[in-house]
């Protein structure tokens, strides 16, 4: 029996919208920023499709993922095909100058973490995807100081 956990964090940067949007929606640019993705690779025939890879401590996990909704200055909704079950969506909140970004992630959990603690694994996770949301939006200010 699969056991699927799911955590939400959010972050407000101080970047107008599009910006925020046109970093996050490049994907293959998602590993400057978040710390357990190593890579992003979108399929040349499919660009709905994409290849991603997890590696931490060790681990190392990929699965196939598909754009199942897309909104610009929106949301990007996403569900896996194969390898790695997981889904959720990063959504936008234009606040005239600044930004909330909201991701919302749900995965089944491995069998080899399945013997972890369900609830250290989740805080660990989710202190994880925070710290992502927070090196993203120093990126986006860096991106933005360029300009």
């Amino acid at each position: 029996m699969s056991k699927w956990l799911e955590h939400s964090v959010q972050v407000e940067v101080d970047v107008p919208i599009d910006l925020v949007w046109s970093l996050w929606s490049d994907l293959e640019q998602m590993p400057r920023w978040m710390k357990w993705i190593d890579s992003v690779k979108i399929l040349p025939d499919d660009p709905d499709l994409s290849r991603w890879k997890l590696a931490s401590g060790g681990f190392e996990f990929s699965w196939l993922s598909r754009i199942v909704k897309l909104e610009t200055n929106q949301i990007i909704q996403w569900e896996s095909v194969d390898g790695l079950p997981n889904k959720g969506a990063v959504r936008f909140y234009d606040r005239h100058g600044s930004s909330i970004v909201r991701l919302t992630i749900a995965y089944d959990v491995p069998g080899i973490l399945a013997l972890m603690d369900n609830l250290f694994l989740g805080q660990i996770v989710e202190s994880t995807i925070q710290a992502d949301l927070n090196r993203f939006k120093n990126y986006a200010l860096k991106v933005q100081n360029k300009s």
